[in-house]
């Protein structure tokens, strides 16, 4: 190991030190000293990771099969690279597997003549290195990139990957997964039906009891499950709709249970979590399909797909259904859209006027529909649509901001309250709703966060690969 290559680790460290020199235990430190340490130990995991993954990388090359009784995972005791890295560094043998993935792709390699060449993934390779990118986002952009560049074209292979390590930078593990399914439409776009119908093979709905439960493990493609986790979605939203207008009226006691009132789904439905609302959605939606008289108590369950005009009509391409991050292709959109319950939206067709101006304070449906297309959902934390509202950045009272989509915003109610509590700053731009152009969307924070001010994407643009 170089000692270039060990810098970034001792940085990482002498900032982690120089944070919690004067400090007892965390209890001591203030809050800027909390954030500063949380950065400094983020930084310090992502180099570790890229020493890490080095190692994997060469341990793995000292393991390989053709050394037979000589691999060194062998003469460790193990049965191969995974399970040597695994049980020396209390991970799982997946994890070690993936880290060893990484290393290989970032490690330097030679032509057949011999002679330094480049490392599989040069993008990559650079941003853990440098300690900007951590090895769990790595590996998924490994593994991605490994399934995609099979026959596909070498250049757009790495136009994707450097876009996708130039957007994971600062993203949290899930946000990267989000990323890289965005990118499947670009790379895996003609591969999209050939997958749906390999999902739909693979189906499936097991039930058994077991411990006086009754188990489900449900499996579908996503543009199936998609009426599914909306229906089930809207009903959960209504319980918390009606958990706050108890709330309102002054019946809900400190703990936010009705003190007065019996819910008629049942004896504990004001105390129950969110699986629990799940679990008895599905029992309330069963139920009514042997009493077609009960009422389905659900908020705004719809299914939205988006897909682009000229996509749709070209049959080409891929859309996307509100709230599921699994990109599909326009033969499942053609499909879905003749279900009931399920609202085709496509983009840049002519439609409902977006732009209200003064003459109305609440967004029009159709407004909503547009933004849900520019944030994806709450532009802040990024909660589904069904989650957040549609909020002026500038006030409709306090500036005389006009209802129009430049000046519309989906939160959800606690970033909206983050927002103006904290005095951060939102703004739009690039927006242009007659040519079809999604604007972005971006965060300033206040100068006690960030004295830099530096702006933080948000809303849907975060995750978007250009092909």
């Amino acid at each position: 190991m170089s000692a270039p290559a060990l810098d970034p680790l001792r940085e990482a460290v002498t900032a982690l030190a120089g944070v919690w020199a004067d400090a007892g235990s965390a209890a001591d430190l203030d809050r800027s000293d909390l954030v500063s340490m949380t950065r400094a130990i983020g930084s310090a995991r992502r180099a570790l990771d890229a020493l890490q993954a080095d190692v994997a990388a060469a341990i793995a090359h000292e393991s390989r099969p053709e050394l037979g009784a000589d691999s060194l995972a062998k003469q460790q005791g193990f049965r191969n690279t995974a399970q040597l890295i695994a049980t020396t560094t209390g991970t799982s043998a997946g994890d070690a597997a993936r880290l060893v993935k990484v290393g290989e792709a970032i490690a330097p390699r030679q032509n057949l003549l011999g002679e330094p060449a480049p490392a599989k993934y040069p993008a990559v390779q650079g941003a853990v290195t440098s300690g900007r990118l951590g090895g769990a986002g790595a590996a998924v952009i490994v593994e991605f990139l490994d399934r995609a560049r099979i026959g596909a074209d070498k250049g757009l292979v790495a136009d994707v990957e450097q876009q996708l390590v130039d957007r994971a930078v600062g993203l949290s593990l899930d946000d990267v997964r989000r990323l890289v399914k965005r990118a499947e439409a670009v790379l895996e776009a003609d591969r999209l039906e050939a997958r749906e119908e390999e999902r739909r093979a693979a189906r499936s709905l097991s039930m058994f009891e077991r411990d006086g439960m009754l188990r489900l493990n449900l499996i579908t493609p996503v543009e199936e499950g998609a009426a599914i986790k909306a229906a089930i979605d809207g009903y959960v939203t209504a319980q918390f709709q009606a958990r706050k207008n108890m709330a309102d009226v002054g019946v809900v006691d400190a703990d936010g249970v009705d003190a007065d009132a019996v819910d008629a789904d049942g004896v504990d439905a004001d105390r129950r979590t969110v699986t629990m609302m799940r679990a008895d959605a599905l029992a309330l939606f069963c139920a009514h399909v042997l009493d077609c008289d009960s009422r389905m108590p659900v908020s705004g369950a719809t299914v939205i797909v988006r897909i682009n005009a000229t996509d749709l009509e070209a049959g080409t391409g891929a859309g996307s259904i509100d709230a599921l991050d699994q990109p599909i292709s326009v033969t499942a959109i053609r499909r879905m859209a003749a279900s009931g319950g399920v609202i085709p939206c496509v983009l840049d067709s002519a439609g409902e006027i977006l732009d209200w101006g003064r003459e109305k304070r609440l967004f029009t449906r159709a407004q909503k529909l547009a933004l849900v297309d520019r944030d994806g959902g709450c532009a802040m934390c990024g909660l589904p649509p069904n989650m957040t509202e549609v909020h002026h950045i500038d006030w409709w009272n306090r500036d005389t901001g006009p209802t129009d989509l430049n000046n519309g915003i989906l939160l959800c109610s606690t970033c909206h309250h983050r927002i103006h509590d904290n005095a951060w700053e939102i703004r739009i731009e690039n927006t242009d709703t007659h040519s079809g152009t999604r604007g972005r969307v971006w965060f300033i924070p206040p100068p006690h966060i960030d004295p830099t001010r530096t702006p933080r994407p948000g809303g849907r643009a975060r995750y978007d690969i250009a092909a």
